[in-house]
């Protein structure tokens, strides 16, 4: 026996107790499981005993389901009614023709009418790998800048819009025309790669996904740069990174344009990154200082009850509307007008064959514009899109 200590035997003793009464207690938490499924009419008399002697189990697993509940209610995609959401498009309207500088903050669902799958939604990325299900890899050359993409893009060019901050690393507001000087890409962009060994950073912007050989904490494309022979990285920022590039991700712009920012508009995110971003926020002023908050959203996100209105529905749907609202007519996108092929720096004869993902390419369905050099340089010809219905759903109340 070890001084002032219990013998090996005792010890051992010691813990087949403990392992016992844990046992016991795991045995008594799934019993009181099992009652509580069944109706309280239901019930014998000796359950509702066991219940009354089990007060504390009772408690923490109800405790569990509210929040079992709470979170999968967070989760539904809920739309507002046709009408509803109409009345609520003009309130958004108003706001937006009132704001002194209005910043726009955009997450994946901007992007699902591309074919590029959110994260939260029912099937997004996040939600399929939750289940255990896999995650098909997307094409994203055959992406293109959505309805509501090209809306921003129309809003900005009448200065409605002054920034527009995204999570996005797709490149289709880049694409839809947008300045770049307009847009802090705050993870990056799939058809850029820098060179961090010239001063300033040597951008550049390519036409296929230079992100084939990258992954997290590993960045190197495998190109090197034309001007100082170093090797290139992508611009991703993976979860578990902090973002230290000047461009394409823009902070410095992002968090001016929040200081002055009166409104803020989100679309199609579920805020749960760009929560953990206090200057975005503008969490230092007081709260009747900070700028108004309108989210569009089919879920749950955690400013909800800071939001001065919830739009309900898809983001295309929206934006067509209050595109009308305002009298403003969308662009349609055109390939032969993506501000991407001429501002792309091309492959070197001996890069060629770095890559294996499809490059993008102008339609060969989309006929030329007649005078192509005055066409790229001119605003697009105006013309209307229409998005998709909303399922039929109904606005869930409040929970409190």
């Amino acid at each position: 026996m070890a001084a002032g200590g219990l013998s090996r035997s005792e010890r051992k003793a010691a813990e087949r107790v403990r392992r016992l009464r844990e046992e016991q207690q795991r045995e008594r938490l799934r019993q009181v499981s099992r009652i509580l499924r069944k109706a309280a009419a239901e019930r014998s008399a000796e359950e509702g005993r066991l219940l009354a002697e089990s007060e504390d189990l009772v408690t923490e697993l109800q405790g569990r389901s509210r929040r079992r509940e709470g979170l999968k209610r967070r989760q539904e995609e809920v739309c507002d009614d046709p009408e509803e959401l109409r009345r609520k498009v003009r309130e958004l309207a108003a706001a937006v023709r009132n704001a002194k500088y209005l910043v726009v903050y955009t997450g994946a669902g901007i992007s699902t009418a591309a074919s590029i799958p959110d994260y939260r939604g029912p099937n997004g990325v996040w939600t399929l790998l939750q289940k255990g299900r896999s995650v098909s890899a997307a094409d994203l050359s055959e992406a293109e800048p959505t309805l509501t993409h090209m809306s921003i893009a129309r809003l900005h060019e009448q200065k409605l819009v002054q920034h527009v901050v995204s999570q996005n690393c797709d490149g289709l507001h880049l694409r839809s025309g947008l300045p770049r000087s307009a847009i802090s890409e705050l993870h990056g962009n799939m058809y850029i790669e820098v060179c961090t060994a010239c001063t300033p950073n040597r951008e550049y912007l390519r036409v296929f996904d230079v992100t084939e050989r990258t992954a997290l904490h590993r960045h190197q494309t495998g190109r090197v740069c034309h001007k100082c022979g170093a090797q290139l990285r992508d611009t991703i920022v993976h979860f578990g990174e902090r973002g230290t590039l000047g461009q394409p991700l823009n902070w410095e712009a992002a968090t001016e344009a929040a200081s002055k920012a009166d409104t803020i508009l989100c679309l199609g995110s579920s805020l749960k990154v760009l929560k953990k971003y206090p200057h975005l926020w503008c969490m230092t002023k007081p709260p009747s200082r900070r700028p108004k908050l309108y989210i569009v959203n089919l879920q749950w996100t955690p400013k909800d009850d800071w939001a001065a209105l919830k739009l309900h529905g898809r983001c295309d749907d929206v934006m067509q509307l209050l595109m009308d609202e305002l009298g403003l007519e969308i662009p349609p996108y055109s390939r032969w007008q993506d501000p991407i092929f001429s501002l792309a720096t091309p492959l070197r004869a001996d890069e060629e064959g770095s890559h294996s993902r499809k490059s993008l390419c102008r339609s060969r369905e989309e006929p030329l514009p007649r005078d192509r050099d005055a066409s790229l340089s001119s605003a697009p010809i105006l013309g209307g899109w229409f998005g998709r219905g909303c399922t039929k759903r109904t606005k869930r109340k409040k929970v409190t």
